[in-house]
Order: structure tokens, then C-alpha cells, then sequence
């Protein structure tokens, strides 16, 4: 069943990404598809707007998450089922839902450039959607707020399984609780926070939905992200099935590299 649903596609993509053309009219062009790529001025572009939001919302949304489960993880802290379900709800919204209202946040007219008018932090509505640089800010806000919660719930649950007893002992010794969590908790959650990067990599190398609704990829390809390209390519522009397919390819390279990465500054021997 593996090799049905996983490998012969993967096979078969790559054997598409060394042809051309749409439907059945595809013609053999081997790996010009990839020198085009290395020369594709969108194509580069594309790899760059994703490789912005990855740099950036990534270690966010990852540190950000650990935070707020090290607070709900505390025993005296009231509610704490609300805000665990609160932060967690934005995960189970539709991704077309959500985006559509993050459009309408960030209009000129929205509720963000009032609110922050009437704060007087800024003096004009900042263009959120139409401005390459805030742009790119509103989508990484707009992940950020839909993803937190997913890695929060992980971080949670292996706070949940760590010994007590552990941290009773560090504050015998004398440990601080600043040095509780970077010598007991990072280290004992460690797997978790492994495992949670390579999948907020994954999932913001294939990001698709926030850029589709919210900007449309741009002002021009401001914030245009690969998986957007590999649309256009397939059924916006003249369809190119056998280029789109090159171009996942390159996306599936960058994710084993990153993963490898990630497991080796992780010192994952395994």
C-alpha cells in the first residue's frame, strides 16, 4: 500500500518533471525543466517569499507556542481549559474561512489600521496588502495566529509527562526557575520541539491557502509562495504539468535537506 500511494507517484512525478506540455501532448525535454528553473526569475522569486516565511514564522511560532504551553501548564493558573481551547481553535478553522477573514482585518478600512489609528501608533492606514513588505508581515501574522495552538498542544502534553518530582529536586538544589526550564524542560521535550520544526517546515514550505486568498500572491510576486507557483503553472498560466512537477521536486529537495539539518543540529543519531 506504501509503495501504491507514496512511491510509484513520487517515481512518477519525477518521470513527469522530464517531460513538457499538458494532458497527454507531453514531449521529453530530460532536465531542462530544472535548468529553467535555476533561471525562472518567478520561480526565484517564489523560493524566496517562502524562505522569508519559513526564517521567520518558524522560530515564532515554535518559541511562541513553548511559552504559552509553559503557562498553561501551570497548576494555579484558572481557566486553563478555556485558553488551551482558545489558542488550539484556530487549528480546526477553515483555512479558506480564515484567510478570507484575515483579508478583511488587514483592508486599509479594516479593524487593524483603526485600531491602530485610533492608538495613534501610526498616522495613515498601512497598506497591508498592497505594500511587498507588509505584505509579506500580514500573511506571517496570519500563520502564525492559525498555528501556534497545533504545536502548543504537543509542547503541552509532554510538559504533562514530565516527572514532577524532577523539578522538586532542581528547587532543593537551588535551581532557578529560569534555569528549570532550559536545563530540565528543553531538554526533556527535545523530541517534541524536533519533531514540531520539521513539521512547521514542511507545512510552511507547501503553504498554499494564506497567500491564494489573502494576497494572491501579491503586489506582483511579493509574496508569492512555491505551492502558489505550482498552481499557476497547472491551471492558471498555459498549463505546464511536466515544469510543475519540477518545481515540486525542488520543494521535496529543500524539505530533506532542511530535515537533515534539523535532525543534526538536533544531534538525533538515530
Amino acid at each position: 500500500m506504501i509503495s501504491i500511494f507514496y512511491f510509484y507517484p513520487m517515481i512518477q512525478a519525477f518521470i513527469l518533471s522530464l517531460q513538457s506540455g499538458a494532458g497527454t501532448n507531453l514531449s521529453f525535454v530530460g532536465f531542462d525543466n530544472y535548468k529553467r528553473a535555476l533561471t525562472d526569475p518567478t520561480f526565484i522569486a517564489a523560493f524566496k517569499n517562502t524562505f522569508i516565511f519559513l526564517i521567520i514564522q518558524v522560530p515564532i511560532m515554535i518559541l511562541l507556542g513553548l511559552f504559552l504551553s509553559v503557562l498553561l501548564n501551570d497548576s494555579m493558573l484558572k481557566f486553563r481549559s478555556f485558553f488551551r481551547i482558545a489558542i488550539f481553535l484556530p487549528c480546526v478553522t477553515s483555512l479558506v474561512a480564515y484567510s478570507v477573514i484575515f483579508k478583511d482585518l488587514f483592508a486599509v478600512d479594516g479593524i487593524i489600521n483603526k485600531l491602530l489609528l485610533q492608538l495613534s501608533i501610526v498616522t495613515e492606514g498601512i497598506n497591508w496588502l498592497t505594500d511587498p513588505f507588509w505584505a509579506k508581515v500580514a500573511i506571517i501574522i496570519a500563520i502564525t495566529w492559525r498555528w501556534t495552538g497545533y504545536n502548543m498542544i504537543f509542547y503541552l502534553s509532554g510538559l504533562q509527562n514530565i516527572d514532577h518530582s524532577i523539578y522538586e529536586a532542581a528547587k532543593m538544589d537551588g535551581a532557578s526557575s529560569f534555569q528549570q526550564f532550559f536545563k530540565i524542560t528543553i531538554p526533556m521535550l527535545k523530541p517534541i520541539i524536533l519533531f514540531t520544526s520539521i513539521t512547521s517546515t514542511i507545512g510552511t514550505l507547501q503553504i498554499f491557502d494564506e497567500v491564494m486568498n489573502i494576497t494572491k500572491g501579491g503586489p506582483g510576486n511579493a509574496t508569492t509562495s512555491i505551492s502558489q507557483y505550482i498552481y499557476n503553472i497547472s491551471f492558471k498560466y498555459t498549463p505546464d504539468f511536466g515544469y510543475a512537477a519540477t518545481v515540486s521536486y525542488f520543494v521535496v529537495v529543500i524539505i530533506v535537506l532542511l530535515a537533515a539539518l534539523q535532525f543534526k543540529l538536533a544531534g538525533d543519531k538515530k
